[in-house]
C-alpha cells in the first residue's frame, strides 16, 4: 500500500510493517493504524506514522539507549491485550518530543510492541518516571526535529 505523508512524502508500507493499536494512543485515539519507519539520518531514531492521517508522525526511540536502567513494570492486564506468551520479547519504545531545553522522552507512557502479532499498545508504567525525562548534553544522541 502507498500512502502520502506530510514528513516523508508518499511511501510504501508492507502490511507486515503496520501496526495495530486496538486501544489508539493518548491524545491520537482515533488512530488505530501506524507503520514503525527508520529515521535516514539517525539510528537512534524511528519514526511512529499514522496511517489515517498523514501528519501525524510520533519520534520514538529505545529507552534503554539513553536510561539504560529503564526497566517497565505495568500490571500484567495492561499487557493482557497484547496476548504475548513471553512479556520479555515485548519491544519497548517511548515518545520523544523537543522541550524549551532540546529533547524529552516519555517514560512514564511506554509503547509497547508485540511484534509477531503486530499490535502495540502504549501503558501507564507503575514506576516512577516522568512523563518528560530531559536528556542531558551527554546523552543527548538525537538531533532536534
Amino acid at each position: 500500500m502507498q500512502i502520502n505523508t506530510t514528513r516523508f512524502g508518499r511511501i510504501e508500507v508492507a502490511s507486515a510493517d503496520q501496526l495495530s493499536f486496538p486501544a489508539g494512543i493518548l491524545g491520537f485515539d482515533d488512530c488505530r493504524d501506524w507503520v514503525l519507519l527508520a529515521d535516514a539520518e539517525n539510528d537512534a531514531l524511528g519514526w511512529l506514522q499514522c496511517l489515517a492521517r498523514r501528519e501525524i508522525a510520533l519520534a520514538v526511540v529505545s529507552p534503554r539507549r539513553f536510561v539504560p536502567d529503564y526497566q517497565l513494570r505495568v500490571a500484567r492486564r495492561e499487557m493482557a491485550p497484547l496476548e504475548m506468551a513471553d512479556p520479555r520479547l515485548a519491544q519497548v519504545l517511548v515518545i520523544a518530543s523537543k522541550s524549551e531545553r532540546g529533547m524529552t522522552l516519555n517514560l512514564k507512557a511506554p509503547i509497547v510492541v508485540n511484534i509477531e502479532r503486530q499490535i502495540a499498545r502504549q501503558v501507564v508504567s507503575n514506576n516512577d518516571y516522568p512523563i518528560r525525562h530531559e536528556l542531558t548534553p551527554s546523552r543527548r544522541m538525537l538531533k532536534s526535529a
